[in-house]
């Protein structure tokens, strides 16, 4: 196969699939690990794909790579997240014990919880402060502060968590897919998050139907690891545990 041949058919394969890594390209062309990426470093300088470690990513395959500011994600799909929100209060009861992710869809819970001795563990400054003016007994994390999503990550948080068992815990994403799971651009923010689902009994993510098929960079948990609640399911996530916010 000719250099200029190969070349679009890497770049026909990697707008079929959305990513992939060099290992793959290797095995579908039969070209050298080193040819490939010499073939994807000129597909990138010619704005054609996106070169990551490892591999390549298609500019058209809804892959999000960087946070956006709080505020501007406040203002996205909010008749939605409410509803969302609405509903993950509701699931709340007498007692629990909660941990409530950084994020602008779990921010919306706070006001509708109506559960009585509940505590509450959180990641996000706003959160925790809210939750507090609302009378609720409120922990933070410690930790390092992200200002774009108001978060506290790194492995002091982790060490935080260390010491509880949630009853329940709600959680935000960036990105929901068939293949990458659920999926945040910073993996400070997996890491908290990964972990951090694993000390919860009943973890949910709360997402709008807006991130069904986007990836980012990080995948912190598969889809089988939490129910989903979003306000519209989407097809084709038959295998996902999601429940539909408003209809059950």
């Amino acid at each position: 196969m000719l250099p200029g041949e190969r070349c679009e058919e890497i770049l026909r394969i990697i707008n079929e699939r959305g990513s992939i890594s060099n290992q793959e390209l290797v095995a579908l062309t039969g070209a050298s690990e080193s040819t490939i990426r010499r073939d994807i470093t000129a597909l990138a300088d010619e704005n054609r794909i996106m070169r990551v470690h490892g591999g390549a990513m298609s500019l058209n395959s809804g892959i999000r790579m960087e946070d956006k500011d709080v505020g501007a994600r406040r203002a996205e799909n909010g008749d939605e997240k409410r509803i969302i929100g609405m509903y993950a209060a509701s699931l709340i009861e007498n007692g629990d014990l909660v941990y409530i992710d950084a994020g602008t869809t779990t921010e919306y819970m706070i006001d509708y919880i109506t559960a009585v001795g509940v505590t509450f563990v959180t990641n996000a400054l706003t959160h925790a402060v809210r939750l507090a003016q609302r009378g609720f007994n409120a922990y933070i994390l410690g930790g390092q502060v992200k200002s774009v999503t108001e978060a506290i990550i790194d492995s002091e948080a982790i060490i935080s968590l260390s010491k509880y068992n949630f009853t329940k815990g709600f959680f935000g994403t960036n990105g929901v897919s068939l293949k990458r799971g659920f999926t945040t651009p910073d993996v400070r923010e997996a890491d908290v998050k990964k972990y951090a689902m694993s000390r919860c009994f009943e973890p949910y993510i709360l997402c709008d139907a807006s991130k069904f098929g986007k990836v980012s960079r990080v995948t912190f948990a598969s889809g089988g690891d939490a129910a989903v609640i979003t306000e519209k399911i989407p097809e084709g996530y038959g295998a996902f545990d999601i429940r539909e916010a408003g209809k059950i």
